[in-house]
């Protein structure tokens, strides 16, 4: 990258550092700690994840007994013929749309995000339902962001997609916990989640794992294999999510920065400060004690990563986004390595960050591509392969 470039991205950038010389010297936590043997490991997976809990996510609300189901619509020959569309609503709050291939022989493998805009923004398809809550523009039109979800290649290769609106479970804004799912957890005379409670990444992360109590009942999926995704602070939710809730065959981040793939402990781009300051309802109000106090922190997200092992996981990043600290996401996928070597004996295929448009796939992936903080039909190329590689859907 030339002197030029470098300063046209850095003009792009917020505030921050984004200077390597000036990365704090800094030290991680081994993410296998003292483990050695694959018997040792879930006790060391309980305390990472019950770090995470605690001091950064924030601890989620349960399962609901007795979740609910209702095909709110069915429709053959969608989207040009290529597609069976379902329309769910899980527990009277998730608005869930479902695509599946045509021609699926039997149960098919699922990609699974949330979406930024209403369930319309991600395609022109005009039999979807339009979603209505808490949106976060005032004007949210039909197929608005469908350049960030190749449903139509991923349903080519074998592949479901299925995606429901954040903002069904809490709106993106601080409300103080008001609006969205926290209030029916609450305990007599609880009005905001307690220090070690959930934010809105947690509820984000919740519901997916809702939508995934959907799929697992749906003959039509192949629920063994859902890959939850997210691009950004839905990345993040991803990444929780697929950390919690075991049940989730593939995790895939897809720039999700400070707070999701990348180190916090480097202080590049966005900050611990930063993301509390600018977000104070994603995170626990634990994780403010570590605003400009990253050292203190007893985990990094290598260690979130880790707690997908030793199931698949993908970390993209975008050559332009240095926001989110691109150098970040790979060492932290670097750092989980040693515990997917340990439980699959495969793990990340590379030792130092590839170049632009050169994916390293092993059992963790990883990619950076030219352009900005977005996902793209590259992106999706890469997660279908990388599916692939381990779950060649059969068509």
């Amino acid at each position: 990258m030339t002197v030029a470039m470098i300063a046209v991205l850095l003009a792009q950038a917020p505030a921050g550092n984004y200077d390597e010389a000036k990365v704090p010297h800094y030290t991680l936590p081994a993410a296998l700690g003292d483990v050695t043997t694959k018997a040792d490991w879930p006790a060391r997976r309980a305390a990472i994840l019950e770090m995470f809990q605690r001091e950064m996510y924030g601890r989620s609300g349960p399962r609901p007994k007795g979740v609910r189901f209702q095909m709110l619509e069915t429709g053959s020959g969608a989207l040009g013929g290529k597609a069976v569309r379902k329309q769910i609503r899980v527990d009277a709050l998730i608005e869930v749309l479902l695509y599946l291939p045509s021609e699926a022989k039997g149960p098919v493998p699922v990609f699974l995000g949330l979406n930024y805009t209403g369930n319309q923004g991600v395609t022109l398809d005009p039999a979807v339902r339009v979603s209505t809550a808490w949106m976060r523009q005032p004007d949210n039109p039909r197929g608005g962001q469908a350049s960030r979800w190749s449903i139509k290649r991923a349903l080519d290769a074998g592949y479901g997609v299925a995606t429901a609106y954040y903002g069904d479970l809490d709106p993106d804004f601080d409300d103080g916990f008001q609006n969205g799912i926290h209030p029916l957890f609450y305990r007599p005379g609880q009005t905001k989640p307690a220090a070690d409670e959930w934010g809105s990444v947690g509820a984000w992360a919740w519901g997916l794992s809702r939508i995934l109590d959907y799929l697992e009942q749906d003959k039509d999926v192949d629920a063994k294999r859902v890959a939850v995704l997210g691009h950004s602070r839905l990345g993040k939710a991803a990444l929780w999510a697929g950390a919690q809730d075991e049940r989730f065959g593939m995790v895939i981040s897809n720039d999700s920065g400070a707070g999701g793939a990348a180190l916090s402990k480097r202080i590049y781009g966005e900050t611990v400060k930063d993301l509390n300051d600018r977000f104070p309802h994603w995170f626990a109000a634990n994780f403010r004690k570590y605003n400009a106090n990253e050292c203190a922190l007893p985990f990094d997200q290598h260690m979130l990563i880790a707690l997908v092992a030793p199931r698949p996981v993908y970390v993209c990043s975008a050559q332009d986004d240095q926001w989110a600290d691109p150098k970040g996401e790979f060492l932290s996928a670097l750092h989980a390595d040693p515990v997917y070597r340990l439980l699959a004996g495969d793990g990340l295929p590379v030792k130092e960050m590839p170049a632009i448009h050169q994916p390293a796939m092993g059992r963790v992936g990883y990619h950076i591509r030219a352009g900005k903080h977005d996902v793209t039909d590259y992106d999706w190329r890469q997660w279908i392969e990388f599916a692939n590689r381990h779950w060649k859907p059969k068509k």
